[in-house]
C-alpha cells in the first residue's frame, strides 16, 4: 500500500523538493495507493511542490468555420467527421470538466482543489496548485497552449512521468515548437459564442522514440509497482527540440498514414 509518506520520500529521493513540478500519471501504475490521487496530491504539496498537470477537455472543440480551413492542419476536412460536442457550450477556467479517461484520476483531483489555478485554454489548458501554481498558469492563452510549460522551464522545473511513457510527455509538443512546427489549429466558442481558432498538440505516439536522446537526463525511482522517471524541463526541452530538428522523421508514429504526423513534420499549419 502506498502511502503519502512514500511519495515524498520518493521526491526528496529524485531532489524534486520545493521544486515546481509537471506531472504526466497513471494512478493505477502504483498498485493500491491509501487515500487515492488526493494522496498524490497531498504529498506534493507537503513537499513544497508547485504541481502542474494537463486538464485536456476535448469535449469543448466545435467544427471550424465554413471556409476556414489551414493547410498542414493535421485534418482531412473532407472525410473528418467534425465533432459537435461543444456546440452551443463555454469553456471557462472555472469550469471543472476535463476529457477524464485520457487526463486520468490524478488531474482530476488536481482540478477539484479549490485553490487550483486553471489555464484559459477551452481544449488544452493546464492547471496548477501550490506556490508558483498562478505563475505558471497566467500567460496560457487559446493560441498560447504551451505558455506553462515555458513557464516551468523559467523556474527551473521538471516533468516527472509517473508509470507512463513519453507518448504523454506533452513537453515533447513544445519542443517541436521551438523546432518551428506551429501547433494545430482547432475551434472552440469564445465567451461571446463565436468560434474562435486554438491551438493544440498533434500525434504523440512516436515520441518513444526520443528514449535514447532524453534518457542521459533521467532520474529514475520506484514507488509501489510505479517507476517515476523525471527530466529537467530546460535540457529536455534542448536536447529535444535539437534532435527534432536533426532528424525530423524522430516524431513519427507507426501509422503510415498518420494525417498529424505528416503534416507536423512539414511544419504545421500554413
Amino acid at each position: 500500500m502506498v502511502t503519502q509518506e512514500d511519495i515524498q520520500n520518493a521526491l526528496r529521493t529524485l531532489g524534486l523538493s520545493d521544486l515546481p513540478v509537471g506531472v504526466h500519471a497513471s494512478l493505477s501504475s502504483f498498485g493500491c495507493v491509501e487515500g487515492g490521487a488526493t494522496t498524490v496530491k497531498k504529498g506534493f504539496l507537503a513537499e513544497g511542490n508547485t504541481l502542474l498537470v494537463p486538464t485536456f477537455s476535448y469535449q469543448f472543440a466545435v467544427p471550424p468555420p465554413d471556409q476556414r480551413w489551414p493547410e498542414r492542419n493535421g485534418w482531412d476536412y473532407e472525410s473528418y467527421v467534425h465533432s459537435a460536442n461543444g456546440a452551443g457550450r463555454i469553456f471557462t477556467p472555472e469550469s471543472n470538466e476535463l476529457a477524464l479517461e485520457e487526463m486520468g484520476a490524478i488531474p482530476a483531483a488536481v482540478l477539484a482543489d479549490r485553490a487550483r489555478v486553471r489555464g484559459d485554454q477551452p481544449l488544452s489548458s493546464f492547471t496548477a496548485i501550490g506556490p508558483q501554481a498562478r505563475k505558471l498558469i497566467k500567460n496560457q492563452s487559446p493560441m498560447d497552449v504551451f505558455a506553462p510549460l515555458r513557464a516551468l522551464a523559467d523556474a527551473g522545473g521538471w516533468i516527472l512521468l509517473i508509470g507512463v511513457g513519453l507518448d504523454r510527455m506533452t513537453l515533447i509538443h513544445a519542443a517541436e515548437e521551438s523546432a518551428n512546427r506551429q501547433p494545430f489549429i482547432r475551434w472552440a466558442n469564445a465567451l461571446d459564442g463565436e468560434k474562435q481558432m486554438v491551438r493544440l498538440g498533434g500525434c504523440s505516439n512516436g515520441f518513444p522514440r526520443l528514449n535514447e536522446v532524453l534518457d542521459p537526463l533521467t532520474k529514475i525511482c520506484r514507488v509501489g509497482e510505479s517507476t517515476w522517471k523525471a527530466y529537467p524541463v530546460n535540457k529536455t526541452l534542448a536536447v529535444a527540440a535539437q534532435e527534432i530538428r536533426r532528424n525530423p522523421q524522430i516524431t513519427r508514429c507507426a501509422d503510415a498514414n498518420c494525417q498529424r504526423c505528416h503534416d507536423a513534420i512539414l511544419g504545421g499549419p500554413k
